[in-house]
């Protein structure tokens, strides 16, 4: 069997929904447009935060595993270079957006700059993440065991965070890839789901606004 890339796809959703809402947010916020108490804006910074933290090792397992893996795999099939040079380019712009969210309740500046790197940070995404899946999702079905695509997907888990990851898989997979996703993992996920959502949901509403 081809290995089911399910997990990533829904991975790969949920870092652009998340980088270009909070660019939207971040822009009302900085324009006065969007109410900016100390506790919203304390949530909205943790979340940043562990958005870049969580941006930034999904790309260093794929830099670190992953393409060795394809490499090993697929050989002369494809070329990683300019996939390779885009996680390069990100870097520096997952930590200004980390520094910048350090500061949001102390300098009235950090939402500005917050808000415009957030913009390029989710462009950059879109178009890296798009060229990925169309690129290399074919190529790692073709090629790819099942059970190098383990090792790949325990590497992304074992750096990843649970509390944070989990909810956000479960809000931007569609009605279908959550029951495929139950079915694959078990029960054990659908408890987790239960334990996670509720203060996740609490921290949207905070971060977001309800309805959003």
């Amino acid at each position: 069997m081809a290995p089911n890339m399910l997990g990533f796809r829904i991975t790969h959703r949920a870092m652009r929904g998340d980088a270009r809402r909070l660019a939207t947010l971040l822009g009302g916020i900085a324009a006065g447009e969007e109410r900016a108490d100390r506790a919203r804006l304390d949530a909205v910074a943790a979340f940043a935060t562990k958005l870049c933290a969580g941006i930034h090792h999904h790309h260093q397992a794929e830099d670190n595993v992953l393409w060795p893996v394809i490499v090993r795999s697929a050989g002369a099939e494809v070329d990683l270079s300019d996939l390779s040079d885009d996680h390069a380019e990100l870097d520096p712009l997952l930590a200004e957006i980390t520094a910048a969210a350090a500061r949001l309740g102390t300098d009235r500046a950090a939402a500005g700059r917050m808000a415009k790197a957030l913009t390029t940070l989710a462009d950059l995404l879109d178009e890296h993440i798009e060229e990925e899946e169309r690129l290399l999702f074919p190529v790692i079905a073709k090629y790819v065991s099942e059970a190098d695509w383990k090792s790949v997907e325990d590497e992304v888990r074992k750096g990843g965070d649970i509390r944070f990851d989990l909810p956000r898989i479960g809000q931007y997979a569609r009605p279908e890839e959550l029951a495929e996703l139950r079915r694959l993992a078990g029960p054990v996920l659908a408890l987790l789901l239960r334990l996670l959502n509720r203060g996740h949901r609490r921290r949207q509403a905070l971060i977001f606004g309800y309805g959003r």
